[in-house]
């Protein structure tokens, strides 16, 4: 639950202190500005909203590890629902309004999972975690979308250490096994997820590892 908060209050803070300009610089999602990275942002907080007032009478069927479906196949972002965040984010106009929004559900969202009972079993997606999973899940969603956020910003705060170490632990548990300790939190996850290809020197660190990456989380 801490986590959770630490990582979501600090990705709210890096939107909120974006400029105008920075809406309009490409993200490190394929095909999407970071003005389409904050409208994804928004449908993430009112999923987390929608989750945890839809309590579940039957045994979880995921955890924090297996909420996630893992592909190897990188997004282009030609998706169809890629390309309804773009025109979603498109039809805000004016950078201040994604804002609002983002503050006006995201702070909600942070609310409900402060006050939630980690031992409540939810349902999403038409599976069942308890609240504490799922919001342990979602500091990784969080941390590589802040990660995504400030990919072309170098101005821009980042994660924090405890966040990004939070993050690959719970990486390296779907992957079944640790990167190597040569790198560092966010290269793994920047090379776990594939969103920078490994050096020659991180493909040879890595070994076998690289036969199972990337891991496209979804």
């Amino acid at each position: 639950m801490d986590l959770f908060s630490r990582s979501w209050t600090a990705l709210l803070a890096a939107v909120a202190d974006l400029s105008d300009e920075d809406f309009a610089r490409p993200s490190g999602c394929a095909g999407w500005l970071v003005r389409d990275l904050v409208c994804h942002l928004v449908i993430d907080a009112q999923d987390v909203l929608i989750t945890l007032v839809t309590p579940a009478d039957t045994p979880p069927t995921r955890d924090a590890v297996t909420y996630w479906a893992v592909s190897r196949t990188p997004p282009t972002g030609d998706d169809p629902l890629d390309a309804l965040v773009v025109r979603l984010a498109a039809a805000y106009g004016e950078p201040r309004l994604l804002k609002f929004h983002l503050d006006d559900v995201g702070s909600a969202a942070g609310r409900a999972a402060r006050l939630a009972d980690p031992g409540l079993r939810v349902n999403t997606q038409d599976e069942v975690l308890t609240a504490g999973d799922y919001i342990s899940a979602y500091v990784l969603e969080w941390t590589l979308h802040h990660l995504d956020l400030v990919a072309h910003l170098p101005d821009a705060a980042g994660p924090s250490a405890e966040v990004l170490a939070g993050a690959r632990e719970l990486l390296e548990k779907i992957a079944g096994t640790a990167f190597p300790s040569s790198f560092s939190d966010t290269d793994a996850l920047l090379v776990g997820t594939r969103r920078r290809a490994p050096s020659d020197r991180e493909t040879a660190q890595l070994g076998v590892l690289c036969t199972t990456l990337p891991l496209i989380l979804g």
